[in-house]
């Protein structure tokens, strides 16, 4: 019987799986789980536009590709490994279709001196590749928390510097958007030259006074309460071109 050849790799994996001399083995969960993950990798690899990438080398590049590891000394070592050989233009470009299209992470530009500094020294000890790999893997994995202990400090440093620059104008008569002077719970902006306030309430309304000057203890002119700040803003980006209420 003539088998295509997909077929035919299909048929080969079940015929060494049915092979085993224990009818339960053939019927455990975990072992058909195995089979199917077989069956879908070998014919995915056949299928595949990537053929130089046989055997280990797409395992080993997908694990390696977060770890700054140098092109030149990697494409060496996959070289190295059996199969068709590798251009420079073959490892950029799977690397590449690794991280957009596939989704494997990009390597964090943060991590690149500190991994290379790894590399090297491992290197020089004469630490096998595979070996390395691992070690910069598991770093990386390690620091993830710390760089997103920077970035969150960083964030916050942004963040209140524009609020400063936003208290700064306020209080320069200048005009600004919504903004909560430190200390204050009332919110303020300053549109057209004319000072205006929000009041949040126990059920996250808003009150919004026209007031003289930023000032937490004036009451100010009422002008309404409102669901958000964003409906508060449609009211003074009107009032604030209209008459004074106390003139």
């Amino acid at each position: 019987m003539f088998m295509h050849q997909r077929t035919q790799l299909v048929y080969s994996l079940l015929v060494e799986y049915v092979r085993s001399p224990s009818l339960r083995h053939v019927r455990e969960e975990r072992s058909l789980a195995k089979l199917a993950l077989e069956i879908v990798t070998e014919l995915d690899r056949d299928s595949s536009v990537w053929k130089k990438w046989e055997g280990p080398r797409e395992k080993i590049l997908g694990a390696a590709i977060e770890c700054w590891i140098p092109k030149a000394d990697m494409l060496d070592f996959l070289n190295s490994l059996p199969g068709p050989t590798l251009t420079m233009t073959d490892l950029e470009q799977r690397m590449k279709c690794m991280i957009e299209g596939e989704y494997i992470g990009n390597p964090e530009p943060k991590l690149e001196a500190e991994c290379l500094a790894i590399y090297q020294a491992e290197k020089e000890a004469g630490t096998e590749m595979p070996a390395i790999i691992g070690r910069l893997a598991d770093y990386t994995i390690a620091q993830f928390q710390r760089l997103r202990d920077e970035r969150r400090v960083e964030e916050e440093r942004q963040l209140e510097e524009a609020r400063l620059e936003r208290e700064r104008r306020l209080l320069s008569y200048a005009d600004c958007p919504w903004t909560q002077i430190k200390g204050s719970k009332f919110i303020y902006c300053r549109k057209n030259g004319r000072v205006f306030k929000l009041q949040p309430n126990s059920d996250k309304s808003l009150t919004l006074y026209r007031v003289k000057a930023v000032d937490d203890a004036a009451a100010g002119e009422l002008i309404g309460r409102y669901r958000s700040r964003g409906d508060a803003s449609k009211v003074v980006a009107k009032a604030a071109y209209q008459p004074e209420p106390w003139r």
